[in-house]
């Protein structure tokens, strides 16, 4: 890996590891201060990455870790408990936040499309019909409702790569 492939990894991911940081401890600075660690121990550790999981989610893992040596340096009696306990709770914060990122994402992709496309993938998921009663409002097969449908899905995970 080289040094532009470094770069265009904190261009892509700083804002998203600031932002869950923040969301972590409530303060600018220790934001600030963990998301340039975590980039610092990615690059150290770039090496390691397997390719198992998005660059996402091991990028998160390593700011979570570096959040809670951050937790275990400081004064004990500085943070309140409640706090401590929210966060040590919460195992799958970073999951549940890169779910939200994610559906930015399908929805991004989704906008994309044209509108019958979008129309029917939005009567599928959100109105939760069949492909018969899809097909019957506009005036369709049930078939052509399936065929349509799998040719927006497509369309939208090939927008979600290119967005990635």
């Amino acid at each position: 890996m080289n040094s532009d492939d470094i770069e265009k990894i904190y261009n892509e991911y700083s804002d998203l590891i600031y932002k869950y940081l923040f969301r972590l401890s409530r303060d600018a600075r220790v934001a600030e201060e963990l998301t340039q660690e975590t980039f610092y121990q990615a690059m150290k550790g770039i090496s390691k990455f397997r390719g198992e999981c998005k660059i996402s989610v091991w990028l998160c893992q390593i700011s979570k870790n570096l959040w809670y040596k951050e937790l275990r340096s400081k004064d004990r009696n500085s943070i309140p408990i409640d706090d401590i306990l929210e966060i040590a709770s919460d195992d799958r914060i970073e999951e549940q936040y890169l779910l939200n990122v994610e559906k930015i994402s399908f929805f991004k992709a989704l906008h994309q499309l044209d509108y019958i496309s979008r129309e029917l993938v939005y009567l599928r998921i959100t109105g939760e019909l069949n492909f018969a009663q899809i097909g019957e409002i506009f005036g369709r097969s049930e078939n052509w409702a399936r065929v349509s449908f799998y040719r927006s899905k497509q369309k939208i995970m090939k927008g979600i790569k290119e967005n990635e």
